[in-house]
């Protein structure tokens, strides 16, 4: 083999090498401390503040959930079914007036089943669901949280009614963020974290149209 032929082997080797480096530099960057707030946003906090402060344990599980779900691809939904969805959630609106609780819990099972439909995992398994929806919806994925929490908890062994209608009130009101974000005809979705929110405002969602006991 000749010096020609041997320098050129090397400069491929250098040249492979390099741009693995450069790779690894990059996947680092987005799942490092500095990405991850980039792109959970307030998730982020909420998350070191679950682990009672501690950034690197908060990091790792962030860093968990996007190696899980990050590839995840959003389907979209097919014109008849968002605009049953959409029915459902004006039902679930209205409802609230004289059955607040009964209407956080259809929007609870309304937002798992929108999710399920747009590719994310079963409604069976929320805490998995969650996860990938926080890493493509994560400025609004903390509404879904709330009304499954005012669904779901009960304190003291006390009936969970005891959440009030003012919290439940305010719990749909952010989830609605999310449905937006879901049930948008912009099948790009929101990946970066930073959800564009769908062609319905949530300003057509106000505590007035809400008018709880």
């Amino acid at each position: 083999m000749s010096t020609g032929v041997i320098i050129v082997l090397i400069v491929i080797v250098v040249g492979v090498v390099a741009a693995a480096a450069a790779l690894a530099l990059r996947a680092r960057g987005a799942t490092g401390g500095s990405g991850l707030k980039r792109r959970f946003g307030p998730e982020y906090d909420r998350t070191v503040a679950r682990h009672d402060g501690d950034a690197k344990a908060a990091e790792r599980e962030l860093g968990e959930r996007v190696q899980e779900h990050g590839s995840l691809h959003e389907q979209p939904l097919e014109p008849a079914a968002r605009e049953q969805f959409q029915a459902r959630w004006a039902a679930a609106q209205e409802l609230f007036v004289d059955s607040p609780r009964q209407a956080v819990s259809d929007v609870d099972q309304l937002l798992g089943e929108v999710a399920g439909a747009r590719g994310f995992p079963d409604v069976a398994e929320y805490d998995k669901q969650f996860d990938a929806l926080s890493v493509h919806h994560a400025a609004h994925v903390h509404g879904y949280r709330r009304v499954h929490r005012v669904v779901t908890t009960r304190t003291n062994g006390t009936p969970e009614s005891q959440a009030g209608t003012e919290e439940m009130r305010e719990a749909m009101l952010e989830a609605r963020a999310l449905f937006d974000d879901l049930v948008s005809d912009d099948s790009r979705g929101s990946s970066n974290g930073n959800g564009r929110g769908g062609r319905h405002s949530i300003g057509s969602f106000n505590k007035q149209a809400l008018k709880g006991s």
